[in-house]
């Protein structure tokens, strides 16, 4: 398993590539299908990585939290092939096993993960509602699978964007599994 820290390619202010996407729901999502939500909050995850399956329960939190405000969006960008554990059919038993309550989206060419300089799972990036980037970082100060959180970083961040004040930091490394690029 090689484990990194998330980078910076999209800089705070940068518009959210725009995507369509195949859902666990058998749907596909594009920005404009958020455009009701006041913030988006796009996650780049998958299926098998020890980081992402210590998170699911809180990213699951930040959905339920601020639902009808903020949409939460996972992307699955890995290689399927090479990761089967990563497979749509993987994604939708995943889902279910999680009760995942947020969008969970398969990005096979993993042009989405290039645009937006995705590097980790999970790596996520928090956008207004002009859907110009506020935040990309870290869910919560657990570093490792093992660990207990302490600080809702994320949770904190959407309430200080809803609530119309200043977030101090944009940006707020993430850290875990490398994205499983195809050759």
């Amino acid at each position: 398993m090689v484990v990194m820290e998330s980078q910076v390619v999209l800089k705070k202010g940068d518009s959210a590539p725009d995507f369509e996407l195949l859902g666990v729901d058998d749907k596909k999502h594009s920005l404009a299908s958020f455009k009701d939500y006041d913030a988006l909050l796009v996650i780049f995850m998958c299926n098998h990585c020890p980081y992402v399956k210590a998170k699911v329960d809180a990213i699951n939190e930040v959905q339920n939290k601020f639902k009808g405000k903020l949409a939460v969006v996972g992307i699955n960008s890995n290689d399927a092939v090479a990761y089967p554990d990563d497979s749509f059919d993987s994604m939708k038993e995943f889902a279910k096993q999680r009760g995942i309550s947020f969008w969970y989206l398969v990005d096979e060419t993993q042009q989405v993960a290039k645009k937006y300089g995705a590097v980790c799972t999970p790596d996520p990036f928090l956008f207004n509602k002009e859907r110009k980037l506020v935040f990309h970082g870290k869910i919560d100060n657990a570093m490792k699978p093992e660990d207990k959180a302490t600080e809702k970083t994320m949770i904190a961040t959407v309430e200080k964007l809803l609530a119309g004040q200043p977030i101090p930091k944009d940006f707020d490394p993430s850290i875990g599994c490398s994205i499983k690029w195809k050759n």
